[in-house]
C-alpha cells in the first residue's frame, strides 16, 4: 500500500528537492496556465482560493502567463505586472500561498504577434521579431505584426526587467521568463519565423540573443537564483517552427549556464493531438547540458512521471490538465487515486468558479486499499 509516510518514500515525484535556495517536499509542480479569470489585466480576488487551492507546504507552483507591459497582451482577460494597481491584486494572492508555504514563481509573458489590434494603444499592430502574419484559420485571424526596430529591442528587454522587478515586490519568490509556445520570445528563436537581418537575426547564436538579454537584464536585477525560463524548442504552436529544435534547445541549455540561473523548464513534443503519448527522450541531451534544475513538461502522468524521477530525466516534472482538475494532485498521486477529469472547454472561460474552483477534492476520510 502506498500511502502516508511510507508512500512519500516509495514514490519518486514525492521525494524532496532542493531548488537552489528553495526546500521542495515533492517534484509535482503546478505548471503555468492561462485562465483568463482577469478583469482588465488586474488579478481578481478568485485567483486567490484557486491558487491556495493547489498549494502545499513546500509546493512550487508557477503562475499563470502573466503580461509584461501594455503591448505584451494577446488574449482578454489575461492578468499583467508592469502596474502599481496589478502589483497590488497580486500581493494577497502570493500571500495565501505562502501562508500555506508554497513557493510561488511569476511567469512573464508577452505575446508579440500574438496579439490584436485591439490590444494595443492607438489600434497599433503588435510587436515581433518579423512583419509576417501568422496565418491563422477563419475562427482567429491575427493582424500583421510590426517589425521590432533594431534599437527597439533593449526597450522590451527593460520591460521584462521592470516586470519581474515587480513581481518580486507583489511577493513572488522569483520569476519564470516564457520562451515558448509561438509567443514573443520565441517568434526570435525559431528561424522559420525570424527572418531578420539585424544582430538578431539570422544564425543560432543571433536568434538566441534577444532572450539571453532578458535572462541577463532580469537575473542583475533580481539575482539569478530567483529566475527560471520556460522553453518549447519542438513546439509549432502559432507557426513558430525551427528547421532544428535538437540544436536549439541544446544552445540554450548551454548558453543559459553562463548565468547561473536557477532552472530551466521545457517542453517535449510527447503527446499527439490524440493525447497519445511517444516515448522518445528528446530532452536528455538538454537536460545533461544545463547545470541548474531541470523541469520538464508535457501530457506526463503519475506513472511515467515517476518513471522520469527514478531515471534522473529530470528534476522536477510541471503538470497542467490534471493540476487544474486535481487541486490536491499530490496527495492523489501519493494514494494513487483516482483523478477527477477535466473539462477542457471550461480551460478559458471568465467564470470566477465553475471550472476553476470547483473541482473537487478527495474526502477527508477517503482511504485507499
Amino acid at each position: 500500500m502506498e500511502n502516508g509516510r511510507e508512500g512519500k518514500k516509495q514514490i519518486p515525484l514525492l521525494r524532496p528537492y532542493k531548488m537552489g535556495n528553495f526546500q521542495l517536499s515533492h517534484r509535482i509542480v503546478l505548471a503555468p496556465l492561462t485562465r483568463r479569470r482577469a478583469f482588465k489585466t488586474i488579478p481578481q480576488p478568485h485567483a486567490i482560493l484557486y491558487y491556495s487551492q493547489r498549494t502545499t507546504n513546500g509546493g512550487l507552483l508557477i503562475s499563470e502567463a502573466t503580461v509584461v507591459s501594455e503591448t505584451a497582451q494577446g488574449y482578454p482577460n489575461t492578468p499583467g505586472i508592469w502596474n502599481k494597481e496589478q502589483v497590488e491584486a497580486w500581493k494577497p494572492i502570493v500571500d495565501a500561498v505562502h501562508a500555506k508555504g508554497g513557493i510561488f514563481f511569476c511567469q512573464l509573458w508577452h505575446a508579440g504577434r500574438v496579439s490584436m489590434q485591439d490590444f494595443q494603444r492607438n489600434g497599433d499592430k503588435p510587436v515581433s521579431s518579423t512583419d509576417k502574419a501568422i496565418f491563422g484559420d477563419e475562427d482567429q485571424q491575427f493582424p500583421p505584426p510590426r517589425r521590432l526596430k533594431t534599437d527597439e529591442i533593449p526597450h522590451v528587454v527593460n520591460e521584462f526587467r521592470i516586470a519581474a522587478k515587480n513581481a518580486i515586490e507583489a511577493g513572488f519568490d522569483g520569476v519564470e521568463i516564457h520562451g515558448g509556445f509561438g509567443y514573443l520570445i520565441d517568434q526570435f528563436f525559431k528561424d522559420q519565423v525570424n527572418d531578420r537581418t539585424d544582430k538578431y537575426g539570422g544564425s543560432l547564436e543571433n536568434r538566441c540573443k534577444f532572450a539571453l538579454e532578458i535572462v541577463e537584464a532580469i537575473s542583475n536585477e533580481i539575482g539569478a537564483e530567483r529566475v527560471g525560463i520556460r522553453l518549447s524548442p519542438f513546439s509549432n504552436y502559432m507557426e513558430a517552427i525551427d528547421s532544428n529544435p535538437n540544436s536549439l534547445g541544446l544552445y540554450m541549455a548551454e548558453a543559459l549556464n553562463k548565468y547561473g540561473i536557477l532552472y530551466c523548464h521545457m517542453v517535449e513534443p510527447r503527446a499527439d493531438n490524440n493525447g497519445e503519448i511517444s516515448e522518445n527522450h528528446t530532452l536528455l541531451p538538454m537536460r545533461l547540458a544545463f547545470k541548474g534544475t531541470f523541469i520538464v513538461n508535457g501530457g506526463y502522468k503519475r506513472e511515467d512521471g515517476n518513471k522520469a524521477m527514478d531515471e534522473n530525466y529530470a528534476d522536477l516534472v510541471a503538470f497542467g490538465r490534471w493540476f487544474i482538475s486535481n487541486p490536491d494532485l499530490p496527495k492523489r498521486f501519493e494514494l494513487n487515486a483516482e483523478l477527477n477529469k477535466y473539462d477542457r472547454d471550461m480551460f478559458y472561460t471568465f467564470d470566477p468558479v465553475v471550472g476553476y474552483t470547483d473541482y473537487p477534492f478527495l474526502e477527508d476520510n477517503f482511504l485507499f486499499h
